[in-house]
């Protein structure tokens, strides 16, 4: 029985041993160079290719709305009224000076007229018709003057009439009935009847490598209906709050985007022939000295510096430091440099 038992815990004691001394497991994944899209996500937003916001000209109490958020209006079309009572009295008064200045022309006229009659006939002085000559002057350079004036107070008064600048829909307003506004302070978002864009701001130090023409795929957010899009503009200026430059895309095939919905955009920079990638998580001191873990032939594993591209890809792509058929350690936490391992091939979800 003592025998027995001794030998039981002999046994157990090498189990243990060995378990302790026993290699750990590390998922390995073997190097296969590869066509690899180094794409760029963003997120953007729909927006009319033109956007106008619509103020008044003038202080004033909107009386009347005439347009509301969505609807479709033809360049010209009123869309609100300013209460302008003193400007239209005083384009009242201005009338009504014109219509009395033309009434005095008529009579200076007629003055005129008899005293031609007269001096041809000797019955007035020669200083006498040029007297009611020149009053007729004076008369129609009134007449002239009271026109213009009327022609410009009309025109002020219709400023309080405020109108569409182009065809289009009406995205926002902002004010209601009643409402007292400031002169220039906006009333209306106005976008362009036709031709919507998508706008996202991508990070300056990526947009160097962005060009007009570049395609993309983008489908509308909570949609799973993909679409293909192409660059048209990437602006010059950077945003000093955000840093980022604002790109702007169309749809190939022209569809219709509803304006003001964000839009998930994928931005295909280029197509790398034969890259590397590994998972992030396999790089470690990847911001100041980033290094893998490779497995040599007694399945050691051997820490082994490697030059990164810097681009915000979901796999770290390798531009120095790894050749095919390179075994690295998928998860190093754990693992030491000069460790041997019992590799594990690498399996979906790893």
């Amino acid at each position: 029985m003592l025998a027995a038992g001794l030998a039981v815990a002999l046994a157990g004691a090498a189990a243990i041993g060995f378990l302790l001394t026993r290699p750990p497991e590390a998922v390995v994944a073997t190097i296969e160079p590869r066509s690899t899209e180094l794409a760029l996500a963003v997120v953007g937003r729909a927006r009319p290719t033109d956007l106008v916001q619509v103020a008044s000209p003038n202080p004033g109490q909107v009386v009347r709305l005439l347009a509301d958020d969505g609807d479709t209006v033809a360049a010209g079309t009123a869309l609100a009224v300013v209460r302008a009572a003193v400007e239209r009295a005083q384009v009242e008064a201005d009338l009504a000076r014109e219509r009395a200045a033309r009434a005095e022309a008529v009579e200076a006229r007629r003055d005129l007229e008899r005293t031609r009659t007269l001096y041809e006939r000797g019955f007035a002085a020669r200083a006498a018709l040029d007297s009611a000559r020149a009053a007729l002057e004076s008369a129609e350079a009134n007449v002239a003057a009271a026109a213009a004036t009327a022609r410009a107070t009309t025109e002020r008064a219709q400023e309080f009439t405020v109108r569409a600048p182009m065809a289009g829909q009406v995205l926002f307003r902002p004010i209601d009935e009643g409402q007292v506004v400031a002169a220039g302070e906006t009333l209306f978002e106005l976008g362009s009847a036709t031709g919507v864009e998508i706008q996202a701001e991508v990070e300056e130090a990526y947009a160097d490598r962005l060009r007009p023409g570049l395609r993309a795929r983008a489908a509308v957010s909570g949609s799973d209906a993909g679409f293909a899009a192409q660059v048209t503009e990437v602006s010059p200026r950077v945003d000093p709050a955000t840093g980022g430059r604002l790109v702007k895309l169309t749809a190939v095939d022209g569809r219709a985007l509803p304006p003001g919905r964000s839009v998930d955009v994928t931005l295909v920079v280029e197509m790398l022939p034969r890259a590397i990638a590994v998972p992030r998580r396999a790089v470690i001191d990847a911001t100041a000295d980033p290094k893998v873990l490779v497995l040599d032939a007694d399945d050691v594993a051997r820490a082994r510096p490697v030059t990164l591209l810097r681009w915000p890809s979901v796999d770290a792509i390798v531009v120095e430091g790894l050749a095919a058929d390179d075994r690295v350690v998928l998860d190093p936490a754990g693992i030491r440099d000069g460790q041997r391992v019992r590799p594990r091939a690498a399996r979906t979800g790893d």
